[in-house]
């Protein structure tokens, strides 16, 4: 897992030459000027998905975790926190969904404060509770995932 400003993108590179093109889009003016919904970066290896909506109370959120992709979530406007836990430190909520690349989970796990312009790496092994509320009051949030093949 990674947990940094846009600014620091670069220091990143060096993982993966996708997650690099990944970033590279999210600090480029097309990002800025994302539209809600899905863009193709290079079809299936790397898309970008833009997202508007409101943070929700813990009680209404989940953990999850992917096994295909790896997620960069960004926040473009206003200020979330993530829940971030090892993957080994969970337990299967629901069966994975290959079509959907998603597992439900349940355990416990830190919290990161993302704001606008910070970004958060969550790979494979990582699990993460994304969309809650600071404080458990809702607030609006304006993200771009980057799903990156891993």
């Amino acid at each position: 897992m990674v947990h940094d400003h846009l600014s620091h993108a670069g220091n990143y590179a060096f993982a993966n030459h996708l997650i690099e093109k990944g970033l590279d889009f999210l600090r480029s003016p097309q990002a800025a000027a994302m539209a809600v919904g899905r863009i193709d970066l290079d079809g299936d290896l790397l898309f970008a998905m833009c997202q508007e909506y409101s943070t929700k109370p813990e009680r209404d959120c989940f953990w999850e975790a992917h096994r295909k992709y790896i997620d960069i979530q960004f926040i473009a406007a206003g200020v979330e926190d993530i829940g971030y836990a090892p993957l080994t430190s969970m337990k299967i909520a629901q069966e994975y969904d290959p079509a959907k690349d998603f597992i439900k989970l349940s355990g416990q796990g830190a919290t990161l404060r993302l704001t606008a312009g910070m970004f958060a790496i969550f790979f494979p092994h990582d699990a993460h509770k994304p969309c809650l509320a600071l404080g458990g009051v809702p607030g609006p949030v304006r993200k771009i995932v980057v799903k990156v093949w891993a």
